[in-house]
């Protein structure tokens, strides 16, 4: 912002160049394009992520349920649960196509043979995850929305500022150009020997 200033107070100054034009111009349209491409995009990215997180939680929904297990031993690798009193259990339970069916689980608290605890299946029967609920699908939705944003807003950055190393470049070429053109006695205010 405070080059739009400094670049606005110099229009009339007669070592204003174009390129300070241009690149004053620059600026303006990077702070335009992030003050309203940047939030267009972070609610398109968020309602593209939600709508798209909601139809999962859904079938999720649809497809998982709790069911309870019954224990029937401690699993050879029950040890390698995240902390004390919790891992993995053999376990047995009822499909809903009522079968009954047996594997390792995952438990939370410490479980004998015989204890009863809830599991989620999927549709096929086997033990799954938890499915996701919809606040944390929101949640991230929201953090995809605030990352588009962010990404569009660096990128309309780094195009301005790809534009302004090219106007430098071109701005150096023009000043080499008029120090070669003055030549060689450019230190001799004119003076001829």
């Amino acid at each position: 912002m405070r080059s739009i200033t400094w670049l606005w107070r110099r229009r009339g100054n007669p070592l204003y160049r174009g390129t300070d034009r241009v690149e004053g111009l620059l600026a303006l349209c990077a702070v335009l394009l992030v003050l309203l491409a940047a939030p267009a995009a972070a609610v398109w990215g968020g309602r593209a992520a939600h709508g798209t997180l909601s139809e999962i939680v859904r079938e999720q929904h649809r497809q998982r349920h709790q069911v309870w297990a019954t224990v029937i031993g401690t699993s050879p690798d029950a040890s390698a649960g995240p902390e004390a009193g919790s891992g993995r259990v053999a376990a047995t339970w009822t499909a809903a196509d009522g079968t009954t069916r047996s594997g390792t689980v995952l438990t939370d608290r410490a479980a004998g043979p015989g204890d009863r605890l809830r599991v989620w299946i999927d549709a096929r029967g086997e033990p799954t995850t938890r499915p996701m609920d919809p606040g944390t699908a929101a949640s991230h939705a929201a953090l995809a929305g605030a990352g588009t944003g962010v990404v569009t807003a660096g990128l309309v950055e780094f195009a301005r500022r790809l534009a302004v190393r090219r106007l430098m470049v071109r701005r150096y070429a023009r000043w080499e150009e008029e120090w070669t053109r003055v030549g060689p006695d450019w230190g001799r205010a004119g003076r001829s020997n």
